[in-house]
C-alpha cells in the first residue's frame, strides 16, 4: 500500500485539501470526487487498485468536508465545487502536461462530475460515475419541511460489509448531522443544470448497486437517459449496495473500472 501525500489547491472558497497517491512512471491521471459528508481519505483502496494500473491518484476533499475548510457539508452552488475540480486538474496537469485525465465521482460527487464533464469534456479522456446522484434524488424532500430534520445516512445501505458501515460511523472527518437547506438547493440546481445540458460524448462508464437504498438506480436512470452518449457504458451489481468501492464485490467492480480505462486510454 502506498500511503498519500498532500497538497493544497486554491478552490473557489477556500484552500483545499487534496491527497495524492503516486507510483513510478504513472501513465494516466485519476481524479476522485467523493461523496457528500465523507473525504478522500476514504478511497485509499480505491488509490491502489488505480496504482496497479499506472496511475497518478489526486482526491480533494470538496469544500466543507474532511479536511478541507467552511462549514461542514455547506455550500450555495454546486458549480463552486466543480470549479474546484477543475483547478486541481489545471494543476496537476501542469506538471504531467502529457498525460490524460479520467475523473471518477461517487454518489454527489458523481453529480459534479457528471456536470465538469458536460462543461469540459475536451479535457477529459474518460468518466467514471459510480451511484451517482443524476436525475431525481428523494432527499431532496426534506426541502419540504420548515425546518430540515436530523436523519442522518443508515451506514447499512453502505454495504453489505458491516465493518464498512462501523468505519463510517467511527470515522471523526465524516459528517454524521443534518442536512443543509442550502446545500439541498445547490443539488436541486445542479440536477437540473445536468438535465438541460449536454450529452456526454466522451467515454463514460455508470456503475450502480441494484439494491441502493440511499441513492435509488431507477431515479438516477432518469438522469443517465437525458446524458448519454453513444460511448456510455454501464453495470448494475445485483444485490450491491450504495458503496461499490467498498461493497463485498468491490474487486469485480473495480476490475470493471479500470478495464473500461484501460480500453479508453487505448483507443
Amino acid at each position: 500500500m502506498i500511503e498519500s501525500t498532500d497538497r493544497e489547491v486554491a478552490g473557489s472558497l477556500g484552500t483545499l485539501t487534496v491527497r495524492e497517491w503516486s507510483g513510478d512512471n504513472p501513465g494516466w491521471i485519476a481524479l476522485i470526487a467523493h461523496g457528500y459528508g465523507e473525504h478522500s481519505g476514504r478511497y485509499q483502496w480505491v488509490a491502489d487498485q488505480l496504482l496497479q494500473a499506472r496511475a497518478l491518484v489526486c482526491a480533494p476533499d470538496h469544500i466543507g468536508h474532511g479536511r478541507s475548510p467552511g462549514d461542514r457539508v455547506y455550500y450555495e452552488d454546486a458549480e463552486y465545487l466543480v470549479a474546484d475540480l477543475e483547478a486541481l486538474r489545471r494543476e496537476v496537469t501542469a506538471q504531467h502536461p502529457d498525460l490524460p485525465v479520467v475523473l471518477i465521482g461517487h454518489s454527489m460527487g458523481g453529480m459534479l462530475a457528471a456536470r465538469y464533464a458536460q462543461e469540459h469534456q475536451r479535457r477529459l479522456a474518460a468518466l467514471v460515475l459510480s451511484g451517482p446522484v443524476l436525475g431525481t434524488w428523494h432527499v431532496l424532500d426534506l426541502l419540504e419541511h420548515d425546518e430540515i430534520p436530523d436523519t442522518p445516512i443508515d451506514p447499512a445501505t453502505l454495504s453489505r460489509d458491516p465493518e464498512v458501515g462501523a468505519a463510517y460511523l467511527a470515522d471523526e472527518l465524516v459528517w454524521h448531522g443534518p442536512f443543509k437547506r442550502a446545500t439541498l438547493r445547490a443539488v436541486d440546481d445542479c440536477l437540473l443544470a445536468i438535465n438541460e445540458g449536454p450529452t456526454l460524448e466522451i467515454p463514460t462508464l455508470w456503475v450502480h448497486g441494484e439494491d441502493d437504498e440511499l441513492v435509488p438506480e431507477a431515479d438516477t436512470r432518469t438522469g443517465i437517459d437525458r446524458i448519454r452518449g453513444n460511448e456510455f457504458h454501464e453495470h448494475i451489481y445485483p444485490g450491491a449496495r450504495h458503496e461499490l468501492f467498498n461493497e463485498t464485490n468491490k474487486t469485480e467492480v473495480m476490475t470493471d473500472v479500470r478495464n473500461f480505462i484501460g480500453r479508453a486510454l487505448n483507443s
